[in-house]
Protein backbone atom coordinates (compact mmCIF):
# COMPACT_ATOMS: atom_id res chain seq x y z
CA UNK A 1 0.00 0.00 0.00
CA UNK A 2 1.25 3.46 -0.84
CA UNK A 3 1.78 5.91 2.01
CA UNK A 4 -1.50 7.74 2.80
CA UNK A 5 -1.70 11.46 2.05
CA UNK A 6 -3.28 13.72 4.64
CA UNK A 7 -5.08 16.84 3.36
CA UNK A 8 -6.04 19.79 5.54
CA UNK A 9 -9.13 21.34 3.94
CA UNK A 10 -11.03 24.48 4.97
CA UNK A 11 -8.23 25.90 7.14
CA UNK A 12 -8.72 29.03 9.24
CA UNK A 13 -6.28 31.67 7.92
CA UNK A 14 -4.50 33.64 10.64
CA UNK A 15 -2.02 36.24 9.42
CA UNK A 16 0.93 37.14 11.64
CA UNK A 17 3.36 39.92 10.77
CA UNK A 18 5.48 42.49 12.55
CA UNK A 19 5.33 46.23 12.08
CA UNK A 20 9.10 46.23 11.65
CA UNK A 21 9.73 49.60 13.26
CA UNK A 22 9.78 51.33 16.62
CA UNK A 23 6.69 53.16 17.73
CA UNK A 24 7.09 56.90 17.34
CA UNK A 25 7.21 59.30 20.29
CA UNK A 26 3.87 60.71 19.11
CA UNK A 27 2.28 57.26 19.14
CA UNK A 28 3.71 56.31 22.54
CA UNK A 29 2.63 59.61 24.08
CA UNK A 30 -0.90 59.15 22.75
CA UNK A 31 -1.10 55.56 24.05
CA UNK A 32 0.14 56.61 27.49
CA UNK A 33 -2.46 59.37 27.58
CA UNK A 34 -5.27 56.90 26.88
CA UNK A 35 -4.50 54.96 30.05
CA UNK A 36 -5.78 57.92 32.05
CA UNK A 37 -9.27 57.18 30.74
CA UNK A 38 -10.10 53.47 30.93
CA UNK A 39 -12.93 51.11 31.87
CA UNK A 40 -12.84 47.64 33.40
CA UNK A 41 -13.05 44.75 31.01
CA UNK A 42 -13.45 41.11 31.98
CA UNK A 43 -9.96 40.38 33.27
CA UNK A 44 -8.15 43.59 32.29
CA UNK A 45 -8.84 47.22 31.35
CA UNK A 46 -9.57 48.92 28.03
CA UNK A 47 -9.62 52.49 26.75
CA UNK A 48 -12.80 54.55 26.92
CA UNK A 49 -12.01 55.74 23.40
CA UNK A 50 -12.97 52.83 21.13
CA UNK A 51 -12.10 54.66 17.92
CA UNK A 52 -8.43 55.29 18.73
CA UNK A 53 -7.27 54.79 15.13
CA UNK A 54 -9.31 57.83 14.10
CA UNK A 55 -6.96 60.10 16.05
CA UNK A 56 -4.35 62.05 14.08
CA UNK A 57 -1.55 60.73 16.31
CA UNK A 58 -2.30 57.20 15.07
CA UNK A 59 -2.41 58.06 11.37
CA UNK A 60 0.82 56.23 10.50
CA UNK A 61 -0.21 53.11 12.42
CA UNK A 62 -3.60 53.24 10.73
CA UNK A 63 -1.95 53.09 7.31
CA UNK A 64 0.38 50.26 8.39
CA UNK A 65 -2.56 48.14 9.55
CA UNK A 66 -4.56 48.77 6.38
CA UNK A 67 -1.66 47.48 4.29
CA UNK A 68 -1.82 44.13 6.12
CA UNK A 69 -5.62 43.99 6.06
CA UNK A 70 -5.55 44.51 2.28
CA UNK A 71 -2.84 41.84 1.98
CA UNK A 72 -5.06 39.34 3.82
CA UNK A 73 -8.01 40.06 1.53
CA UNK A 74 -6.00 40.09 -1.71
CA UNK A 75 -3.87 36.99 -1.02
CA UNK A 76 -6.21 34.81 1.05
CA UNK A 77 -9.79 35.71 0.15
CA UNK A 78 -9.11 36.89 -3.43
CA UNK A 79 -12.55 38.52 -3.94
CA UNK A 80 -14.05 38.61 -7.45
CA UNK A 81 -15.35 42.16 -6.93
CA UNK A 82 -13.48 45.26 -5.83
CA UNK A 83 -13.91 45.81 -2.12
CA UNK A 84 -12.16 48.25 0.17
CA UNK A 85 -11.63 47.31 3.82
CA UNK A 86 -11.72 49.92 6.53
CA UNK A 87 -11.18 49.88 10.27
CA UNK A 88 -14.36 50.42 12.26
CA UNK A 89 -13.78 50.37 16.02
CA UNK A 90 -10.35 50.20 17.63
CA UNK A 91 -9.33 50.29 21.29
CA UNK A 92 -6.38 49.81 23.62
CA UNK A 93 -5.99 47.08 26.25
CA UNK A 94 -3.74 46.93 29.30
CA UNK A 95 -3.17 43.54 30.91
CA UNK A 96 -1.23 43.66 34.16
CA UNK A 97 0.54 40.78 35.93
CA UNK A 98 -1.88 37.90 36.70
CA UNK A 99 -4.65 39.47 34.59
CA UNK A 100 -6.25 37.96 31.48
CA UNK A 101 -8.61 38.72 28.58
CA UNK A 102 -11.77 36.64 28.49
CA UNK A 103 -12.75 34.31 25.64
CA UNK A 104 -14.74 36.19 23.00
CA UNK A 105 -15.30 36.86 19.30
CA UNK A 106 -16.12 40.08 17.41
CA UNK A 107 -19.68 40.37 16.01
CA UNK A 108 -20.52 42.96 13.31
CA UNK A 109 -17.00 42.77 11.92
CA UNK A 110 -15.37 41.03 8.94
CA UNK A 111 -11.74 40.72 10.02
CA UNK A 112 -10.34 41.57 13.44
CA UNK A 113 -6.81 42.05 14.61
CA UNK A 114 -4.42 42.86 17.42
CA UNK A 115 -1.29 44.99 17.37
CA UNK A 116 1.03 44.42 20.33
CA UNK A 117 2.48 47.65 21.68
CA UNK A 118 4.29 45.92 24.53
CA UNK A 119 4.71 42.15 25.02
CA UNK A 120 7.23 39.57 26.24
CA UNK A 121 7.83 36.97 23.53
CA UNK A 122 8.51 34.03 25.87
CA UNK A 123 5.58 34.76 28.20
CA UNK A 124 2.78 36.41 26.24
CA UNK A 125 0.48 34.58 23.83
CA UNK A 126 -2.96 34.63 22.24
CA UNK A 127 -5.12 31.49 22.13
CA UNK A 128 -7.70 30.67 19.44
CA UNK A 129 -10.53 28.16 19.70
CA UNK A 130 -12.46 25.84 17.41
CA UNK A 131 -15.99 26.04 18.80
CA UNK A 132 -17.51 23.56 16.34
CA UNK A 133 -19.79 21.03 18.05
CA UNK A 134 -18.38 17.51 18.24
CA UNK A 135 -21.02 14.80 18.62
CA UNK A 136 -18.34 12.18 19.22
CA UNK A 137 -15.32 13.32 21.20
CA UNK A 138 -12.13 11.28 21.31
CA UNK A 139 -9.31 12.68 23.42
CA UNK A 140 -5.93 12.37 21.68
CA UNK A 141 -2.74 11.33 23.40
CA UNK A 142 -0.83 13.83 21.27
CA UNK A 143 -2.12 17.21 20.01
CA UNK A 144 -1.71 18.51 16.46
CA UNK A 145 -3.37 20.99 14.08
CA UNK A 146 -6.07 18.48 13.14
CA UNK A 147 -7.25 17.23 16.55
CA UNK A 148 -6.86 20.37 18.68
CA UNK A 149 -9.73 22.53 19.87
CA UNK A 150 -7.40 25.40 20.71
CA UNK A 151 -4.06 26.72 19.47
CA UNK A 152 -1.84 29.51 20.77
CA UNK A 153 0.80 31.79 19.30
CA UNK A 154 3.52 33.52 21.27
CA UNK A 155 3.68 37.21 20.48
CA UNK A 156 6.17 40.05 20.87
CA UNK A 157 6.26 43.81 20.57
CA UNK A 158 5.22 45.01 17.14
CA UNK A 159 3.46 41.79 16.16
CA UNK A 160 0.15 42.09 14.31
CA UNK A 161 -2.34 39.22 14.13
CA UNK A 162 -5.31 39.35 11.73
CA UNK A 163 -8.06 36.71 11.78
CA UNK A 164 -11.74 36.16 10.92
CA UNK A 165 -13.86 38.07 13.42
CA UNK A 166 -15.99 35.00 14.17
CA UNK A 167 -12.98 33.12 15.56
CA UNK A 168 -13.09 32.86 19.34
CA UNK A 169 -9.93 33.83 21.18
CA UNK A 170 -8.62 34.81 24.59
CA UNK A 171 -5.52 35.78 26.53
CA UNK A 172 -4.79 33.51 29.47
CA UNK A 173 -3.47 34.87 32.75
CA UNK A 174 -0.21 36.68 32.14
CA UNK A 175 3.05 35.31 33.47
CA UNK A 176 5.35 38.27 32.91
CA UNK A 177 5.97 41.16 35.29
CA UNK A 178 5.49 43.84 32.64
CA UNK A 179 2.16 45.24 31.47
CA UNK A 180 1.07 43.89 28.10
CA UNK A 181 -0.37 46.66 25.93
CA UNK A 182 -2.33 45.82 22.80
CA UNK A 183 -4.45 47.63 20.25
CA UNK A 184 -7.48 45.68 18.98
CA UNK A 185 -9.47 46.57 15.89
CA UNK A 186 -12.44 45.48 13.78
CA UNK A 187 -13.02 45.96 10.07
CA UNK A 188 -15.75 46.02 7.46
CA UNK A 189 -15.93 46.40 3.68
CA UNK A 190 -16.97 49.06 1.21
CA UNK A 191 -18.02 48.03 -2.28
CA UNK A 192 -20.00 45.19 -3.80
CA UNK A 193 -20.29 42.10 -1.62
CA UNK A 194 -21.88 38.93 -2.99
CA UNK A 195 -23.58 38.24 -6.33
CA UNK A 196 -26.95 39.69 -7.38
CA UNK A 197 -28.06 36.58 -9.31
CA UNK A 198 -27.46 34.42 -6.23
CA UNK A 199 -29.47 36.83 -4.06
CA UNK A 200 -26.45 37.52 -1.87
CA UNK A 201 -25.57 41.01 -3.06
CA UNK A 202 -24.84 43.73 -0.56
CA UNK A 203 -23.89 47.19 -1.79
CA UNK A 204 -21.99 49.16 0.82
CA UNK A 205 -20.99 52.58 -0.59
Amino acid sequence: MNEPILHGIFPTPILIANIGREFTDKEKKFIDLQKKSTIKNEGNITSVDNYVMMNKQMEKLHKDLLILINYYIDKIIIPSEDVTPYITQSWLNWTEKNQYHHKHSHPNSFLSGVLYISAEENKDKITFFNDEYEQIKLYPKEWNLYNSNSWFFNIKQGDIIIFPSSLSHMVQQTEGDDTRISLSFNTFLKGKIGIASKLTELLNP
